[in-house]
């Protein structure tokens, strides 16, 4: 069970070493790009090339049919890989368990956004966790844990397709030892938990206020999706890429201009790298300033 291209690494090596789905679960098919062509999620192409005929694709994992269609499966075991909360009438008929790839060194940063967060937070390591799944959303007993680590300059985006490979290799991992009866588990310790919650474009503006470091993590770890963003008068900017840098000025102050883009923080100052104008390219903060005028002393705000 999965959506987005995160869970498509994991089916592939599935199939490419013996353990090929009687059936994929996945969201509907929905528009997408310019033209709002009714297109198939990634992992519904990528089961379809890899010839798996029986796709599910439920509008709601509460709706009684969608349990129905999996109990007529008589799953041994089910794989969730970036899917939906299920209710325990859709996992409860896996014989053998179901599980789910978590972001996160569970039991940190459970919830929606556990990869963001983390990069966020200015962790230096996190990785991936299989649990079998229970009824409070990412509390199950784990089955393994690989730690991965996070460089001082890494984006949300960089990191999650380190993790995408990485977490593929612990679902085929996690089914092995199930399917050979050696999955052996631990408790979480719910006191070590701490919260992931889903991200907004709201939460994506730029806290000049707070410390460079601080600063500098807010804008890579939610980069690209939603985007760190601030205005330069009714301007809207989106920060894609940073790093730390010398300088200081009252907060959001443009203390360089050219070649680089050097903004003051609450306590010291960050590079911006790379950004974009709402409706413009994504360019490089040199070639960025040859076409926007924003001459040291203005504002970000």
């Amino acid at each position: 069970m999965g959506t987005p291209v995160f869970a498509v690494p994991s089916l592939e090596r599935l199939v490419e070493h013996g353990y090929k789905p009687m059936a994929v679960v996945t969201g509907p098919d929905r528009p997408r790009g310019r033209g709002r062509k009714l297109s198939p999620t990634p992992v519904k192409e990528a089961a379809l090339r890899l010839g798996i005929e029986r796709i599910v694709q439920p509008a709601s994992v509460k709706d009684p049919a969608f349990a129905e269609a999996i109990v007529a499966l008589a799953p041994d075991v089910i794989a969730v890989v970036a899917f939906k909360i299920l209710p325990p009438a859709v996992y409860m008929p896996a014989r053998k368990g179901a599980f789910n790839l978590h972001g996160s060194l569970l039991p940190r940063y459970r919830g929606a956004a556990p990869i963001q967060r983390a990069v966020m937070a200015g962790e230096t390591e996190t990785g991936v966790t299989t649990f079998f799944l229970k009824t409070k959303v990412d509390t199950g007993d784990m089955i393994l844990q690989w730690p991965l680590a996070i460089g001082p300059d890494e984006t949300a985006g960089e990191l999650h397709d380190r993790m995408m490979d990485l977490g593929a290799k612990a679902v085929l991992e996690t089914v092995r030892r199930i399917d050979a009866d050696a999955a052996t588990t631990q408790a979480q310790d719910d006191s070590l938990a701490s919260p992931a919650p889903r991200l907004f474009p709201e939460d994506g503006r730029i806290p000049w206020q707070r410390p460079a470091e601080a600063v500098h993590n807010h804008m890579r770890g939610l980069s690209p999706y939603p985007g760190a963003w601030t205005h330069h008068g009714e301007a809207l900017l989106k920060i894609y890429r940073s790093r730390r840098a010398t300088g200081s000025g009252a907060p959001g102050a443009v203390i360089e201009a050219g070649p680089r883009l050097v903004v003051a923080c609450g306590e010291g100052a960050v590079e911006v790298v790379e950004l974009q104008q709402q409706g413009r390219r994504r360019l490089e903060a040199s070639a960025f300033l040859n076409g926007y005028y924003l001459p040291v002393g203005d504002y970000l705000v």
